[in-house]
């Protein structure tokens, strides 16, 4: 049974429905001029200015089209949002607009009720909902999202006990060629977000650097084995060798002066948060080689379990389809891809230490073996904790399950390092099945105080829900990247370029 919460996955299910839609984009605000009717909105790292008119749609979700236009609270920088653009005299004109807060977790747009009736026929099957007093009729789908229930048919599912009248639920609808049609469903009633999460006690946890070779519930602290912070000798000459060979690539994957060395971000909205503004940090940093193209694949809701299978028919072949996507409308190809970033985690973790984090290594592991299957260049992938969630109100990623996701990363670069067979980087040892793997920026730090590397959080570092960062929080970590990448021993020749 797959654990999430009902108002992030909602608002995904409402995205992803969105953007089946042709030519529709992503991106953030940058600026906005109420005045001009202009929206300045930063897309794949670059800042392009769009004229909003009166024949512009603007939404701020289902049916809730909103008529006072830009000065509308929800236009401020930094709110994401999707949209379909036209070019017209000249000028990139909107044709609609919908501020997608839904990706950092707002609820709108969901309803509650009590379930009257199931009527199910040959043909479909409807269910008629009380809402405030009134009955309403509404299709359920093959493609409803049930929350808390195994994914089968959605006549096997009417079997379950939980498909009652007076069942209370949340859900979502859409209209569809005159009738409701559900999109997600959860039975019971909304949580109160105010007592949502027990707080943890974070104060005695130390990140993994300082906890050397103390230890945690038992594990040895540390970035390496031995509760050390520095790679082995071995591992670390392989990382060199491996940056080496990172050059720029032609769009068939042959050497070229003229190709790309490519990067990518591989995670979710937390990855695309704190990505977006990384690269737009390292696009304007005079450092940076010039030959380095740096592309955000990371997307909202698509969490370690959701991608790990390319081949599954659902969320996994929809995420690496559209990391394809991405690199094409970048003009790149994956043959170019030959460094990868991953920051992930999964929804609801409730398995307690250390389960959690080996269920999330062998995700981990799962991924870095699709990246070595899908990109055939891929030299390097460096792999990063969640930050601090001491401030969490949802159990999204709580703590101290953001804080054990470290150990996630730690032992899956360790059992490479021992050598385990289905990490192997070296075709001297038998089949290549990853590439080479190490830490990136260690993002973890216990609130106010600076781990080791002078981070440390605020409670405004992030948004309502204490887990996805706000402005301030994605400038914290999109440096702590740029930082890394600029100075690793393994970075700096292909990233700096000198």
């Amino acid at each position: 049974m797959r654990r999430t919460s009902f108002a992030i996955g909602l608002g995904l299910v409402l995205v992803a429905a969105t953007l089946a839609q042709d030519g529709i984009q992503r991106g953030t605000i940058k600026k906005v001029d109420a005045g001009k009717g202009v929206l300045t909105i930063t897309v794949k790292g670059e800042d392009k200015d769009y004229l909003v008119t009166p024949e512009t749609k603007i939404m701020t979700g289902p049916g809730q089209e909103i008529s006072d236009g830009l000065k509308n609270k929800s236009f401020r920088p930094g709110a994401p949002v999707m949209f379909k653009a036209v070019e017209k005299d000249r000028r990139m004109v909107l044709l609609g607009l919908r501020v997608a807060d839904g990706l950092g977790g707002k609820p709108a747009g969901i309803s509650k009720g009590v379930i009257k009736q199931i009527d199910v026929t040959n043909e479909k099957i409807t269910v008629t909902i009380t809402v405030e007093g009134k009955d309403k009729d509404f299709l359920l789908t093959d493609s409803t999202q049930i929350f808390d229930l195994p994914k089968k048919p959605i006549r096997e599912l009417l079997k379950n006990k939980a498909f009652v009248p007076g069942a209370k639920v949340m859900f979502k609808a859409v209209s569809r060629d005159g009738q409701e049609v559900l999109i997600g469903l959860k039975f019971g009633d909304a949580p109160d977000r105010g007592k949502l999460l027990d707080k943890v006690d974070t104060s005695k946890l130390k990140p993994l650097p300082d906890l050397g070779t103390g230890k945690y519930h038992g594990f040895m602290g540390g970035l390496y084995p031995e509760g050390k912070n520095q790679r082995p000798s071995v591992h670390e000459a392989a990382g060199l060798a491996r940056a080496k060979k990172i050059v720029p690539l032609d769009a068939k994957g042959k050497p070229s002066p003229d190709g790309k060395i490519v990067l990518i971000s591989v995670g979710m909205s937390n990855t695309t948060n704190v990505f977006s503004e990384f690269v737009e940090l390292a696009n304007a940093d005079r450092d940076k080689n010039p030959k380095v193209l740096v592309v955000d694949c990371a997307q909202g809701g698509m969490s370690a379990g959701r991608i790990m299978d390319p081949n599954d028919g659902g969320s996994g072949q929809k995420y690496w389809a559209e990391t394809n996507r991405r690199l094409r409308a970048a003009g790149a190809t994956p043959a170019q891809v030959q460094i990868a970033w991953i920051k992930q985690a999964d929804p609801g973790p409730d398995q307690g230490f250390p389960e959690y984090a080996k269920t999330l290594q062998t995700r981990l592991a799962r991924i870095v073996q699709v990246l070595h299957s899908r990109y055939p260049n891929i030299q390097i992938v460096y792999l990063s904790c969640r930050t601090y969630a001491g401030y969490a109100t949802t159990k999204l990623n709580p703590e101290p399950y953001a804080y054990e996701s470290g150990f996630s990363v730690k032992w899956l670069i360790e059992d490479q390092i021992k050598g385990e067979t289905e990490l192997n980087y070296d075709p001297k040892n038998g089949k290549v099945k990853a590439p080479w793997l190490s830490w990136g920026p260690y993002l973890w730090a216990n609130g106010t105080t600076k781990n080791a590397d002078g981070l440390f959080y605020e409670e405004r570092d992030f948004a309502k829900d204490g887990t996805h960062p706000a402005m301030s929080g994605r400038q914290k970590v999109a440096e702590h990247l740029l930082r890394f990448l600029k100075t690793d021993s393994t970075a700096r020749p292909w990233f700096v370029g000198r």
